[in-house]
């Protein structure tokens, strides 16, 4: 950490001030932009039976990841469920009256969830870190989760009346286990920059997040630009992820949305064209899409990543279900690693 705050690795990054900004809403505002979106987007009602059920599978749970909205994914793997950066209310804001407001209600209400054990929170922007939903979560029947989250945030959450959380560095590593299963978390870095208001700027670290379970290796980005830190990641892994060992990411949870216009918006959040670079350096097996079709934070339509996401996938010669979308609300069960005995 500078003078100035956190920094990212590769190249500077300063946030956009007021004059940018508003020849940024300006623009949009003469442009008509964003446009409606042409398609609903797609929602379906979550197998509540299935998500219980794995959660209290322990050793035998299947790997699986469910779309709850937005940045927001239920992930089960190493006999866990863990959430990453939740986001249940209506708006992504410190208001209640004003700010980016959904445009679909979450997959499953915070009451219908299985019990949580880790939630990720990758930095502070409000539509990855709200308040009423980390609140709730920690008052979840159970006893709270472990909220899992970069340096500077500990003390934001404890504000907030929790106090079972951990935070970290980038690459440094988080071993969590309970009798029901265990998995390992480490910080990675990502091309962003934190805030919650004018004053705060770069004072809290941001980052995405891998999780490394015996049958399931995970990845998150949370937000992030296109840089050279998603080389370093698979350099990082490569000892445990070798043919033998099961290969790269199971799955990867990567950025498609709020890409528009690229001006302002390229040094923060990547487009898809640059999330399918990100899936190919990272060496993953397969990658979700998430980030998009939920709140209007930018000026593509709600509906167009997933439209982008099969003319690239198909020109980069990628199967189907090696970069795909759900439906809000849906589950993909995963296959287990294949390691050596």
């Amino acid at each position: 950490m500078s003078k100035r705050g956190f920094r990212n690795n590769y190249g500077g990054f300063e946030p956009k001030g007021l004059a940018e900004l508003l020849r940024w809403r300006w623009n949009a505002q003469r442009g008509g932009l964003p446009p409606p979106p042409t398609t609903p987007i797609p929602s379906v009602a979550p197998d509540l039976a299935l998500l219980h059920r794995n959660a209290a599978g322990g050793t035998a749970m299947q790997p699986a990841v469910t779309w709850i909205g937005h940045a927001t994914v239920l992930a089960q793997l190493g006999g866990l469920t863990l959430l990453t950066d939740p986001i249940f209310s209506e708006r992504a804001s410190p208001f209640t009256f004003a700010g980016p407001r959904r445009h679909q209600p979450p997959g499953m209400a915070l009451h219908e969830l299985p019990h949580v054990d880790v939630v990720l929170v990758s930095h502070n922007h409000y539509d990855h870190l709200d308040s009423a939903s980390v609140q709730a979560l920690s008052r979840q029947r159970g006893g709270a989760p472990l909220f899992i989250v970069p340096l500077g945030l500990k003390a934001w959450l404890a504000g907030q009346g929790i106090t079972r959380a951990v935070e970290l560095d980038w690459w440094q590593a988080e071993a969590v286990d309970t009798p029901r299963g265990s998995f390992e978390v480490t910080l990675v870095p990502a091309q962003h920059w934190s805030g919650r208001g004018l004053n705060d700027r770069m004072n809290t670290l941001w980052g995405g997040f891998a999780v490394l379970a015996d049958h399931c290796h995970l990845f998150y980005a949370g937000d992030t630009g296109y840089s050279r830190d998603f080389e370093d990641m698979r350099a990082h892994f490569a000892p445990r992820q070798r043919a033998e060992d099961g290969g790269g990411f199971d799955i990867a949870l990567l950025p498609i949305g709020s890409y528009e216009p690229r001006w302002f918006m390229a040094q923060q959040h990547v487009n898809v064209e640059e999330a399918l670079r990100i899936h190919q350096d990272l060496g993953a097996k397969r990658s979700l899409g998430v980030h998009w079709g939920t709140f209007e934070l930018t000026d593509e339509p709600l509906d167009e990543p997933p439209r982008i996401l099969v003319r690239e996938r198909a020109a980069k010669g990628l199967a189907d279900h090696e970069f795909f979308v759900l439906a809000i609300g849906e589950t993909r069960l995963l296959p287990p690693r294949a390691t050596r005995t």
